[in-house]
């Protein structure tokens, strides 16, 4: 029995939930899932419909349908007691068994899904383990939002203490100048003349005026005072640094307003540390760790044919502990005539050539060991490969742009080689200048307009046996055919053409084979079509 999917889907076809246990692209299980209500009947007293792939496996939960998507060969009375599982776990998790319910328990219909089945096949649980597993609490958790509410309430407190020392100086400075302005006031002869000092400050003291009355408001923040029978220069040099401190402080604090405004937190007298703007990388779990890394450059002609075709690979060593350095590397290769190895210079290659077995010339020396978080390590060999055969290409791209009226027409097509199964494709088609985007027809994939850099990106997740080859078409206004060109592509594979692996490790000091993990991996460094 092998469970691929487990979906809640309308009566419609509209996919609310869906939960794959195997590997299958989004555009796969959509296809899947939209083509089963075209074969559900009515009237018919069946759980079960088929097409010439796939086995669909169903319950009606009132306006819902509740679907297993299984492969023909499986066991259904199996797949009907999974069923019967999960049609108990939804009502527990959703109140309301209508659209609006299932997508705001999304998350957890997902969990308890999980719980029930592992990689397609039913575990042996009931509805009161699997709530017990979802409902699991954490220490650490718990820990963390304590550690983050006290801080948050320690910062609120520093916030509130600071906003009361702002306010008690502005009403200490408040009193201070009102008790200046009537001591002046009441050590006058009779009329005091005031004016704006941080409008007119001459060495002569002429302002506004002095004989035509006084008048206050309470908004004037800085003024001068003027005694009448005393000097000019004398009443006008106490408003000239009154008036200038006073303004220093109004546009200070509306810069710092202006920083609260856009979202800054001032913060005084905190130094930030080095250290914290770059997290620490987690260190490789195993004690050895072998990365088969090949690169891959290829220039394609628009018409047809390879311009180059160049293939890098790479096989790296890294040892976490110094008492694993004493060990020789066994491998395999595909036996691709095309490819040559290259060794490097401190290994032994009469050993390579005669066993495939990767060691140092000096048997006593260990493998330097890096550092926990250098993902490099050692290179121990690299190959190359260069062939002009259009049959090794993974991935071909057509473009054909047609001009018809006031608009181009353009059809871009994608055919993969059954060698790789390609992840993360991505087909950047440069555009002209456009005031919006492109008015997509069709496509296979996903896309988003780079308006910036005016390029279109069409993403495919995986291009595996079920999508070996798509289509894209999309209208612009009249444009040249070379302004569609070059065409980037970028993906990465899990095989590489070497199909290089490592088959054990050898240790020179006897004893059992130390634990050793392996990463191999296909990815593009220039791949375009000119």
């Amino acid at each position: 029995m092998v469970v691929l999917a487990a979906s809640i889907v309308s009566k419609s076809g509209k996919v609310l939930v869906s939960r794959q246990f195997m590997d299958m692209s989004r555009m796969r299980i959509e296809s899947l899932l939209a083509a089963f209500p075209k074969l559900v009947g009515t009237g018919k007293q069946h759980t079960f419909v088929e097409n010439e792939n796939v086995r669909y496996v169903y319950q009606p939960i009132e306006a819902l349908y509740l679907v297993l998507v299984t492969n023909k060969q499986s066991n259904i009375l199996e797949d009907l007691d999974t069923l019967r599982m999960l049609s108990k776990l939804v009502p527990e998790y959703s109140l309301s068994l209508d659209e609006e319910g299932i997508c705001k328990t999304a998350f957890e219909l997902i969990f308890a899904f999980d719980e029930v089945i592992s990689l397609g096949h039913k575990e042996n649980v009931t509805v009161a383990q699997v709530k017990q597993y979802c409902e699991m609490e954490s220490h650490e958790e718990k820990l963390h939002k304590l550690v983050l509410q006290s801080k948050i309430n320690e910062t609120k407190d520093v916030m509130k203490r600071k906003a009361s020392e702002i306010d008690k100086s502005k009403i200490e400075k408040n009193r201070g100048d009102k008790g200046g302005f009537m001591s002046l006031q009441s050590m006058g002869s009779g009329r005091i003349e005031s004016s704006f000092s941080d409008l007119s400050i001459s060495s002569g003291g002429g302002g506004f005026g002095s004989g035509s009355g006084f008048g206050l408001s309470t908004d004037v923040e800085s003024y001068s005072t003027k005694s009448k029978g005393r000097q000019p220069s004398a009443a006008t040099a106490p408003p000239k640094g009154l008036g200038m401190q006073l303004g220093k402080s109004k546009k200070t604090n509306q810069f710092l307003e202006s920083l609260k405004a856009e979202g800054e937190l001032i913060v005084e007298d905190v130094q930030p540390k080095a250290g914290q703007s770059r997290p620490a990388a987690p260190p490789p779990t195993d004690p050895i760790t072998l990365t088969v890394e090949e690169k891959l450059n290829v220039t394609l002609k628009r018409d047809g044919g390879i311009s180059n075709f160049d293939v890098q690979g790479t096989l790296s060593l890294q040892i976490l502990n110094q008492d694993d350095g004493l060990i020789q590397v066994q491998i395999e290769s595909g036996g691709n005539p095309g490819i040559l190895f290259k060794t490097h210079p401190n290994m032994n290659k009469e050993l390579f050539s005669s066993e495939n077995i990767l060691g140092l010339k000096d048997p006593n020396r260990p493998y330097p060991t890096g550092p926990g978080g250098d993902a490099a390590g050692v290179g121990l060999l690299r190959w190359r490969m260069q062939s002009a055969d259009e049959s090794m290409v993974p991935l071909t791209i057509n473009c054909w742009p047609s001009v018809s009226g006031n608009e181009t027409y353009v059809s871009i097509e994608y055919e993969a080689s059954s060698m790789f199964d390609l992840c993360n494709v991505v087909i950047s088609v440069p555009l002209p200048a456009l005031r919006e985007a492109p008015n997509i027809r069709q496509i296979d994939g996903e896309w988003r307009y780079d308006s910036r850099n005016s390029v279109l990106e069409w993403s495919i997740l995986l291009i595996d046996n079920s999508n070996r080859s798509g289509s894209m078409e999309f209208v612009v206004p009249p444009a040249d055919s070379s302004a569609f060109f070059p065409i980037s592509v970028c993906f990465s594979a899990t095989n590489t053409y070497s199909d290089l692996k490592v088959a054990k490790i050898i240790p020179l000091r006897g004893g059992a084979p130390p634990k050793f993990s392996q990463r191999t991996t296909l990815i593009t460094e220039n791949y375009q079509v000119v």
